[in-house]
């Protein structure tokens, strides 16, 4: 369990327990007006168990105070966007932060990932990885790991093989002309992606440059088998388990799916980034 997660959640154990004590109750009287055994509340309060919504309307009803269930709630939904600081997390190299992602992987049946700069890890060959790698490393002032952080990026690709997973990715045409490597690797990249259209747990889209579109592309963000979403910015990576969170990020991702071209005509956009290259 993460401390900031933690750290929230004692924190809304503090005003739990400040919302007994304001109705003049024991512990004991609380947990006798829910029905809860005594040791529910005291683990509540102490920041050892994670309330439900239903627990914190119950627990604002009980104790006077039903117009605080909406703050509480809003505590819980903060509780459930768990942030990782890449500082913290790139410590050591980016080795560790690559085999965590091959456990997400592993433990995931279906994926859908949006990515507006870069193409997707899951996607990229050696080279463009090795490349991305060395730039964060120097962004982030981190350890340079980086033949093991590429050795962990492509172990991360094996589930694109395993049948009974779906990939479901939408790449922004942008990304495709992003220039993070020198053009030779940057034709390999590219020449990858042509590869992935037509394998069977595979679905690409590329969101073209000039399509019609009901909202801006947006920054990247991935959503695992429609329970959680993880998004990444430039200093911390966020984890959204919310539902409303998963159902805001899936209605963007279907609105960018409209537009996407898949098949022949993403074949055509990535053909097209690639001959704009100056291989000569």
């Amino acid at each position: 369990m993460s401390t900031d997660f933690q750290s929230g959640r004692e924190a809304l154990g503090v005003r739990l327990r400040e919302l007994r004590t304001e109705a003049g109750l024991q512990g004991k009287d609380l947990a006798e007006r829910l029905g809860w055994q005594r040791s529910k509340v005291s683990r509540l309060e102490n920041g050892k168990q994670t309330a439900t919504a239903d627990d914190l309307e119950a627990w604002a009803v009980a104790a006077g105070a039903p117009a605080e269930a909406g703050d509480l709630k809003s505590r819980l939904r903060g509780l459930e966007s768990q942030a990782r600081s890449w500082r913290r997390q790139l410590s050591s190299g980016h080795r560790g932060v690559q085999e965590r992602y091959v456990v997400e992987y592993r433990r995931t049946a279906t994926v859908r990932g949006y990515e507006a700069t870069v193409i997707p890890g899951l996607f990229q060959t050696p080279e463009y990885a090795r490349h991305l790698l060395l730039h964060n490393a120097e962004l982030m002032q981190s350890p340079r790991d980086t033949d093991d952080a590429v050795h962990a990026r492509m172990k991360r690709q094996e589930v694109l093989y395993e049948a009974h997973r779906t990939f479901r990715v939408l790449i922004w045409e942008g990304a495709l002309h992003a220039l993070v490597c020198p053009h030779e690797v940057m034709a390999g990249q590219l020449d990858r992606l042509v590869g992935l259209i037509g394998i069977s747990t595979v679905e690409l889209g590329i969101v073209p440059f000039g399509v019609q579109l009901k909202l801006t592309p947006k920054h990247g963000f991935w959503i695992f088998d429609e329970a959680r979403v993880i998004v990444e910015t430039i200093n911390t990576e966020f984890t959204l388990e919310s539902a409303e969170d998963v159902t805001l990020y899936g209605r963007v991702w279907d609105r960018l799916n409209e537009g996407a071209a898949t098949g022949p005509k993403a074949h055509r956009l990535i053909s097209r980034a690639r001959a704009s290259l100056d291989l000569t």
